[in-house]
């Protein structure tokens, strides 16, 4: 018999598949904006909210999938799709290169190193590096995806695309979450040294965390280019980084829910009030003060792992 999750579950399934049947374009269009940041908050969630890495220039992996598929698509046009996976390799193995001499650095330090990569990226797209990135002007023409020759126009087929992309994070990333590798992270997190010297190689589950994370990021970046059709640097500045951090925390970090509700809290709600746009820093920075103060571990946090201890032989025989 199916609980009561698995209800909510099935009844937010239902809600979301009609939700572009009783939605104008503009509101479908704004789901699909909160769909593309939660994927990219849960990403960044395997890096600050698993692993404990604060990491302020997610961005940057989020610009190198989108510039990898603009950029292949332009130019041989390779349908946008097919890219998702070498978006998902260019971006990680960036993390990859990036992440090996900076990943010992705790707290503001590691921060501090990955704001600056962010603004590397950056500017780097800016100055129009190896004379492939368009420069400030960005990469126009980029084409719409493409699933067994349909080709994928409107914000409501956009939505099922975006939104499918959600539902199969999040269950792959549950997933991770309670396996051994998400045990890891989750001692890495309470208390790196004694994780290390529970046997955990910090380094290298840190590393792997990095990784993952700047991968998902890579293939959003693909899915924003081919939404968009033209991408340029202003798209992925540090605001961006700055957005995805703050669902994290204020969601929950290392919440799944809680990022599902932090995307929709920062990305959905300005929607309904758009004569607060220009106060939006303030309220996010008040709200991030409410949040340290008041309740740390975010609106919804994580709940705390339990585990249950093996019972001994002789125990187990004496039971009746």
């Amino acid at each position: 018999m199916m609980d009561r999750t698995k209800y909510l579950y099935l009844a937010g399934t239902v809600v979301l598949a009609a939700a572009p049947a009783v939605l104008n374009t503009y509101w479908v269009d704004v789901l699909n904006n909160v769909g593309m940041y939660a994927i990219l908050g849960l990403s960044l969630n395997l890096i600050v909210g698993h692993a404990g890495l604060f990491n302020l220039g997610h961005a940057a992996f989020y610009a190198i999938g989108a510039y990898t598929a603009a950029i292949l698509n332009s130019h041989f046009h390779i349908p946008v799709l097919w890219l998702l996976p070498l978006s998902a390799l260019t971006a990680g193995l960036f993390a990859l290169m990036i992440a090996r001499p900076i990943i010992h650095l705790r707290g503001d330090y590691l921060c501090i190193v990955t704001i600056g990569v962010g603004e590397i990226v950056r500017i780097a797209l800016i100055n129009n590096v190896f004379g492939i990135t368009g420069g400030a002007n960005g990469i126009f023409g980029i084409d719409r995806p493409q699933i067994f020759g349909w080709v994928i126009r409107r914000p409501q087929e956009f939505y099922y695309l975006i939104w499918l992309f959600l539902m199969v994070t999040v269950f792959l990333f549950q997933r991770l979450e309670n396996s051994r590798f998400g045990r890891a992270l989750n001692y890495l997190r309470e208390d790196e040294t004694a994780a290390e010297g529970s046997g955990i190689h910090t380094a290298h589950y840190k590393l792997m965390a990095f990784v993952i994370g700047a991968a998902w990021a890579g293939m959003v970046g693909n899915i924003f280019a081919a939404k968009m059709t033209i991408i340029s640097p202003e798209s992925f500045s540090f605001w961006e980084s700055v957005l995805m951090f703050t669902l994290v925390i204020l969601g929950g970090s290392g919440s799944i829910p809680g990022v599902l509700l932090g995307a929709l809290l920062i990305i959905g709600l300005p929607e309904l009030f758009r004569g607060f746009a220009n106060a939006r820093m303030a309220i996010f920075g008040v709200a991030m003060v409410a949040m340290m103060i008041f309740r740390t571990g975010g609106i919804l946090p994580a709940r705390p792992r339990t585990y249950r201890l093996p019972q001994p032989a002789a125990a187990v025989e004496a039971k009746p």
